[in-house]
């Protein structure tokens, strides 16, 4: 029994050290990348690439679209790297090697940057599309472990990710190459994003669905209460008909206005509540004796992530919506921006 432990506790351990392994020869694949990019030669290659991929003009998007191509893993990795540039702004689709030879070059113009990756460099399928995506006119962008490969030549530009020995312990599967060539892609990606300024809120908008989307592209005005739905009670109510507007709109406040309709003041839950502290005979009093004078505000263009922020920063629940004027457009509390998918 002892001795059954004993090797499966070896075994275990010789399963830890493979996997250490396989992450130290894929991160000294990158990081022979990372030195080769620093030879000038390879820098006008992936320079040119760039300009290939961006089109004529400083920061401008490319007249075509950008086709990445791949067979087997290399496909699997093309499809990302499409992905990718789409997703940041760089128009891309993925095609299939195979499926391009039976009808799918119908879909590539000569406006059209072609990106095909083989790690050999001698794919037979890439192979025989190549002189099709030629002469429509498209411009080839080979990646590849072989400088000297038919594709690479064959390219108008070439980009080197070859590995010294892949991570499988038979130096068979790929694994090392297929990371080093979606990091190549990746890097390409991420240098037209460079290039072209792609900000966050570009990014935004290919992401409509997702949370960065939503605090993005969500304004105040997108989610504040207006009309009826607003509470509001002139300077010279009653702190009772305040209290009234306050449970009948739900807001846990009201914005207190003077005889020109702007806001002097807004008086919430936390209010009453030191109110009822100071007396009992809350008759007595008017609003605008217990209010909060200046209270903070937001405009209605101000994206709905910065409501957020200020809320948690002065320990707020609710914020009034107003212009310049100081005339009150909207409100809105923490439960509006949670119902809205900002927070």
């Amino acid at each position: 029994m002892r001795a059954a432990r004993l090797g499966q506790k070896g075994k275990a351990s010789g399963v830890i050290e493979r996997a250490r392994e396989v992450l130290l020869i894929e991160a000294e694949a990158l990081g022979a990348l990372y030195d080769r990019l620093e030879h000038p030669a390879r820098q006008e290659d992936f320079l040119k690439a760039v300009a290939l991929i961006r089109g004529p003009g400083e920061g401008s998007l490319p007249s075509g679209r950008v086709v990445v191509s791949g067979v087997g893993k290399s496909g699997h990795v093309a499809r990302k790297i499409a992905s990718t540039l789409a997703s940041t702004g760089t128009p891309a689709l993925f095609v299939h090697a195979a499926e391009a030879a039976h009808g799918d070059l119908g879909m590539i113009t000569e406006q059209d940057v072609f990106i095909a990756i083989s790690y050999s460099g001698e794919s037979a399928e890439l192979l025989t599309i190549v002189p099709a995506i030629k002469r429509c006119g498209a411009k080839l962008i080979a990646i590849t472990g072989n400088p000297a490969s038919s594709l690479a030549s064959e390219a108008d530009v070439h980009l080197d990710a070859g590995v010294e020995r892949e991570a499988c312990p038979l130096d068979l599967a790929p694994t090392a190459s297929t990371t080093a060539a979606l990091a190549l892609g990746d890097a390409l990606a991420m240098a037209l994003v460079e290039d072209r300024g792609f900000t966050a809120e570009d990014f935004a908008r290919t992401h409509p669905g997702g949370s960065l989307g939503r605090r993005l592209l969500t304004h105040v005005r997108d989610v504040m209460r207006t009309g009826a739905q607003l509470p509001a009670v002139p300077d010279s109510a009653t702190l009772a008909e305040a209290i009234l507007e306050i449970s009948r709109k739900g807001l846990g406040m009201t914005a207190v206005l003077d005889k020109g309709g702007r806001l002097v003041g807004i008086y919430t839950d936390g209010d009453l509540r030191r109110s009822l502290e100071r007396t009992t005979d809350l008759k007595a009093l008017r609003v605008a004796e217990v209010m909060t004078r200046n209270p903070r505000t937001i405009g209605p263009d101000r994206l709905a992530a910065e409501a957020v922020k200020m809320m948690d920063e002065f320990k707020i629940n609710q914020l009034l919506v107003t212009d310049t004027r100081r005339r009150v457009l909207g409100a809105l509390n923490m439960h509006d921006l949670f119902r809205a998918g900002v927070v």
